[in-house]
């Protein structure tokens, strides 16, 4: 079997609903991740489509989840400043981080502003540290990765094609073009680094989604580098959140499992 495709794909009526199930997954992931480690080590996605789920996590979940036991990264950030209203981490914080106790110093956030990027990007792999070889799965790096895709099929901000889907030998990339608006340069989680972890999400809303999902569910068992989305790997399962939007152009016994 090729090392992570176990693909769970749930489809919900909408992305509100969507948004709920995978807010209740995050906290009980949470909660079986500090029982079993003594921490929960999460992978935030950017954009607009996950900014519900953690305004959920912030409101439904904020004294049921260990967030003192938490430690949070980021799968990309715009470079941009930290007040940007570009920069991903300005959302997280304004919907999340601001609301729920997570200690200052287990919030690693990606230097945006930094230059050169070859030197944010060197300051972000330092503060992941070695990520675990892929056959060593209980040792994953990170317990959860939240993740989107573009209607180009990219994830994280690793573009069809780009340069940094070759990356092996490093943890972060700097990628100085995006293929999708807003046009700035970026930096991003490789795919070893999302690949190290022990589960990964994708949450998905609509229709301008719907040709990539497919796509991708359609994509050979080793991936496909012009939808990036179909390379990413996982120790464990990897979970599709999609709405009825997404979903529309998957198989039947893909969107009524």
């Amino acid at each position: 079997m090729v090392r992570g495709l176990v693909r769970r794909v749930r489809v919900y009526r909408s992305l509100a609903s969507a948004t709920a199930s995978l807010a209740r997954h995050v906290a009980r992931t949470a909660r079986a991740a500090v029982r079993a480690r003594g921490v929960f080590s999460l992978v935030l996605s950017g954009g607009k489509t996950p900014e519900g789920l953690y305004r959920r996590l912030a409101q439904r979940y904020r004294e049921s989840v260990p967030w003192n036991a938490t430690e949070i990264f980021f799968g990309d950030e715009r470079c941009v400043s930290p007040r940007d209203p570009r920069s991903n981490y300005r959302m997280v914080r304004s919907a999340f981080l601001s609301h729920v106790p997570i200690p200052r110093k287990q919030v690693h956030r990606m230097p945006g502003e930094v230059r050169p990027l070859s030197a944010a990007a060197a300051g972000y792999a330092r503060s992941i540290g070695p990520i675990p070889p892929a056959s060593d799965a209980s040792a994953a790096r990170f317990d959860l990765v939240l993740l989107g895709i573009g209607p180009d099929g990219h994830t994280a901000s690793l573009f069809p094609g780009a340069p940094a889907l070759r990356v092996r030998r490093y943890t972060v990339a700097a990628v100085p073009r995006s293929g999708q608006p807003p046009y700035v340069p970026r930096l991003t989680l490789t795919l070893p680094a999302l690949g190290s972890a022990r589960e990964v999400c994708f949450l998905v809303s609509g229709e301008d989604k719907a040709a990539a999902v497919a796509g991708i569910f359609r994509t050979p068992l080793r991936g496909d580098p012009r939808l990036p989305a179909s390379l990413v790997r996982s120790a464990g399962p990897t979970h599709w959140y999609l709405d009825r939007g997404a979903a529309q152009d998957l198989p039947p016994e893909l969107r009524f499992p």
